[in-house]
């Protein structure tokens, strides 16, 4: 006796094999389509092919390149030559490589007569200063606005936003008028020549607020959860939570930190009229008139070590972050 039998009492493993086969056959079309995308440009392949299509493609790749590195490091390479070439070959010829040989007495002297060290050292606190000034302000008003979230919060972000819009040369003379006077000290009392009057300004830094919001934002709100769950209270999910999770914005927030604290000028050129405790980027200016060229190149060389070392080492962690509002997986 034969039996007939129905699409629905198909053989298991037949059903399975076909869902499979569909599936080797949407993972062969999708990566056709990936490929197919991959190689979409303004140039076809048949025409990448052509020989006249290479040779202009890689004419106009060395032309970028030598462009780019003219343009971006040619200045800093004529500093560096400058810094040991007398100040006659400097003035006679400024692009010959040591024509008459190399000044390395340039580098000690600017070390030594020019003070360099001091002032290089001066340099050093302010943006230690201020980085610790800014990345706690940002931190901290972050985490409010963004974890703890108060009523009043939305009030204090569009307060916050709306500072952005207040240009700063607007700001000089009423912050200049608290550092000379601030309130609740005494009439006596004046912020000049401390350095806190660099580090409190930079710390209310808007923009290193909402960056810093904005990245908190995208946290996976599921674990503060399961933190409060454990019994964490905020500054404890605060410091072992969301710190740990925020690496790649507190890298961004040191860098614009650093970099402008090291190249300011005008607010401690008010604010520390001492030479003693003035940064670099106020004594190289003020010094020039009173030094030789050759030893103020050396000097400007030297002080361009540290925001080149600095590019050096977190170069990484800036274009890492550089999308700043993907979500963290955790």
């Amino acid at each position: 006796m034969t039996t007939s039998t129905t699409s629905s009492e198909a053989d298991p493993r037949s059903l399975s094999l076909s869902k499979s086969g569909r599936r080797l056959f949407s993972r062969s079309l999708g990566s056709s389509k990936g490929d197919d995308m991959a190689e979409r440009s303004i140039i076809s392949g048949s025409e990448r092919r052509r020989p006249g299509t290479r040779f202009g493609m890689s004419l106009t790749h060395v032309f970028l390149f030598v462009s780019l590195t003219i343009a971006g490091l040619g200045p800093i390479l004529w500093l560096a030559k400058s810094a040991v070439t007398p100040t006659q070959d400097t003035l006679q010829q400024p692009f010959a490589l040591w024509p008459n040989g190399i000044d390395w007495a340039n580098l000690s002297t600017a070390w030594n007569d020019i003070h360099i060290d001091q002032y290089f050292w001066n340099t050093i606190v302010i943006a230690a200063g201020a980085w610790f000034s800014q990345l706690f302000i940002a931190t901290t008003a972050g985490y409010a606005l963004s974890v703890l979230r108060p009523k009043y919060a939305p009030v204090l972000n569009a307060l916050v936003l709306a500072t952005l819009f207040i240009p700063g040369i607007v700001l000089l003379v009423p912050l200049y008028l608290t550092v000379v006077s601030p309130p609740f000290l005494g009439r006596d009392a004046s912020l000049l020549n401390n350095y806190l009057a660099v580090w409190l300004p930079m710390a209310a830094n808007a923009f290193n607020i909402l960056l810093v919001k904005r990245f908190f934002d995208n946290l996976p709100r599921e674990v503060f959860e399961a933190a409060k769950t454990d019994g964490a209270g905020p500054f404890r999910l605060f410091w072992s939570i969301v710190l740990p999770m925020s690496k790649p914005i507190l890298g961004v927030v040191s860098v614009f930190a650093i970099i402008a604290a090291w190249k300011d000028y005008l607010w401690p050129k008010l604010v520390l009229p001492d030479p003693a405790v003035q940064p670099l980027s106020v004594r190289l200016p003020d010094v020039q008139s009173q030094t030789e060229l050759d030893v103020f190149l050396a000097a400007l060389a030297i002080a361009t070590l540290i925001p080149i070392a600095m590019f050096l080492l977190f170069q990484s962690v800036f274009l890492r972050s550089a999308g700043l509002g993907g979500a963290v997986k955790g």
